[in-house]
């Protein structure tokens, strides 16, 4: 029997912008753990803004596990918190969703890396040169001191896990990078979201680097930090057509607010019809457009109206779980046709 290193983690109860949290169990098991192997746990909810404290148990129920590449046996444990009589807590929101395994998203996750305050790259002093070579630059003079390094191991985490990790790029800003994931089901694709931000945020400790999710950290002519979200139903991939679409695009319209509410705070900051992103006041569509709130792939009309699109309005703070379940609601009011 080996003993393996348990690191639940979640989500805890901090409002607008919740933070992860983790620790540490230790089990014996005669092989790698199973979700079944995996206990549930607790933890004091009211140094969590869960629970107060005279009343501060909160549980934790393992959803997924991972491996851990970066400790020896190490497992990572992806959970829920519920409340002391089993049910979901309020500040559960994977439980909210509705979900559909047959629906697929891809998140595409916007950061900047910081030391000592500042993105990497940028001088002591002052600003660097605007932006314009960042985006996929190649070179120390675009990417800057250690960040690189950085997100490719990021990168080998990730699929050493065994996420859905699709790929990397620096992005426009300097400083500024992005990771995307993929999964089939809202829960799952946000579950691996998580994970992958845990696993960018712990692997950052030691090089004295700060994760920035913030969608606006810089202000004036610099780029902000979405996390364009697309998605796809078996519907959409496979029967499609322009007048199913069109109504779904009237829902996503009617439902604007509900759909903005949910999509990441100081939201205003970053949706202002600048920098590839329609006001926060407007709703549009377009193919290929990326100023669009909603970006129509050409593929997807060339194929029928079938296929995938891509909401451009979440954005890089948002929570994944609350993103699907909004996406999957609005789909399910438009009928099949």
């Amino acid at each position: 029997m080996a003993k393996y290193k348990l690191e639940y983690i979640w989500i805890d109860g901090y409002d607008p912008v919740p933070n992860l949290r983790s620790k540490t169990r230790v089990v014996e098991c005669a092989g790698f753990p199973s979700l079944a192997d995996v206990p549930m746990w607790g933890f004091d909810g009211s140094s969590t803004r869960q629970a107060e404290g005279k009343s501060s148990n909160c549980l934790l129920r393992p959803v997924a596990v991972y491996p851990d590449a970066a400790r020896e046996n190490g497992v990572l444990v992806l959970a829920e918190v519920l409340s002391p009589d089993g049910s979901p807590h309020f500040s559960n929101a994977r439980a909210t969703i509705q979900d559909d395994p047959e629906a697929w998203f891809g998140f595409e996750q916007e950061y900047f890396l910081l030391k000592d305050g500042r993105p990497l790259g940028f001088p002591r002093d002052g600003y660097p040169e605007p932006q314009g070579k960042y985006y996929a630059g190649v070179g120390h003079a675009l990417v800057g001191d250690i960040a690189r390094e950085i997100v490719e191991e990021h990168l080998d985490l990730c699929l050493e896990a065994g996420l859905e990790h699709e790929g990397i790029n620096a992005e426009v800003a300097k400083g500024q990078w992005e990771f995307q994931i993929f999964g089939k089901g809202g829960k799952n694709a946000a579950d691996q979201l998580w994970i992958a931000r845990y696993l960018l945020m712990r692997l950052c400790e030691p090089y004295g680097v700060d994760v920035e999710w913030h969608c606006k950290p810089l202000q004036g002519d610099w780029n902000g930090s979405g996390m364009h979200t697309n998605f796809s139903t078996r519907h959409m991939r496979e029967t499609g057509g322009r007048e199913y679409f069109e109504a779904l695009m009237a829902a996503f319209e009617k439902n604007r607010n509900e759909h903005i509410a949910v999509y990441g705070p100081d939201n205003h900051l970053r949706l202002t019809g600048l920098h590839e992103t329609q006001s926060i006041d407007k709703f549009n569509y377009g193919v290929g457009n990326r100023g669009a709130s909603i970006r129509v792939p050409s593929a997807f009309v060339s194929d029928g109206y079938r296929g995938y699109i891509e909401d451009r309005r979440p954005n890089s703070q948002g929570d994944p779980y609350k993103i699907a379940s909004r996406i999957l609601q609005t789909i399910a009011t438009v009928p099949l046709r």
